[in-house]
């Protein structure tokens, strides 16, 4: 009988099954892509959050710039030393609150003896007014002497010589009374130019106290305590809070269509939800090539016109002490007056 015995099973290496080498690099790169949408998509979603999400209607055009103000310089109207300076960078000032005082005792030695003078011409006013009071007298005397020998020649009892004396002597005292009065009247005009440079003195010491010709904030100090400054030399540079406006740049089509006057707002873009009412106070006659503080390169290449739209004074008197410039944002001109502004360009400080 036949015995039939199985063979024995050959090893078999089973080898660990790996991913084919083109799934794997698909895999990656599916990562990466997805990771560059994530942030594409966050960058979007930043760009979008940080731009005008609300749509302008037609008859409203808007430009972007920067909130500026009306520069002033506070300078000296003569050269002289810097005494004291009243107020620093940042300050806020009031109109005619004093900022700077300049040495001016040259000037207060001056007026001493100017007042001096007046004092004097007052003395010789009083001495020529004596004098003609005298002289006054004499005439009448020589009138009355001038009457009697008249009446004396006619009766035979005087001679024609005396008469011709008294004659003579009334009207040498007539002429010494009138050239006693014209020294009055020149002492009077003596006083009145001592008077005027007393004035002129006074006129210039004040000068050399420097004031705010305008509310507003100090923005630079030019000067130092101490410093020798011809006339002209600027002390402080202040901003007008009067006077604050945003310069924008309108294509021609939409700057033909703006006028002065037209309703407008300002948002900033640090402010975006509180909108300022604002007028347009200038519009260019001539285009011109937009500064470089418009942002995009295509609005650059153009030729614009600037507008300038100001601030409501009556809002700059409420929030003087908030008032910045440099402060980037956007302006909107309401060209229609039939359009009504949307309801994110009506806030309590638009209204």
């Amino acid at each position: 009988m036949l015995t039939v015995t199985a063979a024995p099973a050959l090893p078999v290496e089973i080898e660990t099954q790996r991913p084919a080498p083109g799934k794997s690099w698909w895999r990656r790169s599916l990562t990466v892509l997805l990771l560059l949408l994530g942030i594409g998509s966050a960058i979007g979603g930043w760009y979008w959050w940080h731009q005008p999400r609300n749509i302008v209607p037609a008859g409203i055009v808007w430009g972007n710039g920067r909130i500026d103000a009306r520069e002033i310089d506070i300078d000296t109207k003569f050269a002289g030393r810097v005494y004291e300076l009243l107020v620093d960078e940042g300050d806020m000032v009031t109109e005619g609150q004093v900022v700077a005082r300049m040495d001016t005792r040259d000037l207060q030695a001056q007026l001493g003896r100017e007042e001096a003078l007046v004092r004097q011409n007052e003395h010789a006013i009083a001495e020529a007014e004596a004098n003609v009071a005298q002289l006054k007298t004499q005439q009448a005397l020589a009138q009355m002497e001038l009457d009697r020998t008249s009446a004396l020649f006619k009766r035979g009892y005087a001679t024609r010589e005396l008469y011709d004396q008294r004659f003579q002597a009334l009207n040498g005292a007539n002429e010494t009374l009138k050239a006693a009065q014209a020294r009055v009247v020149e002492a009077h005009h003596a006083y009145d130019a001592a008077k005027h440079n007393v004035e002129l003195d006074q006129v210039n010491i004040n000068d050399n106290t420097l004031v705010a010709p305008r509310a507003g904030r100090i923005q630079y100090r030019i000067s130092s305590l101490g410093e020798i400054l011809p006339a002209g030399g600027k002390i402080f540079s202040m901003i007008d809070i009067s006077d604050v406006y945003m310069d924008i740049y309108l294509p021609t089509l939409e700057a033909g269509r703006v006028k002065i006057g037209n309703d407008a707002r300002i948002v900033l873009d640090a402010y975006p939800e509180h909108p300022i009412r604002s007028k347009v106070t200038f519009l260019a006659t001539q285009a011109q090539f937009t500064p470089k503080a418009v942002e995009t390169k295509s609005e650059r290449d153009k030729l614009m016109f600037r507008v300038k739209v100001r601030i409501d004074p009556d809002i700059l008197k409420k929030y003087a002490d908030s008032v910045r410039t440099g402060l980037p944002g956007n302006a909107y001109v309401r060209i229609d007056p039939n359009v009504e502004w949307p309801s994110w360009l009506q806030s309590r400080s638009a209204n």
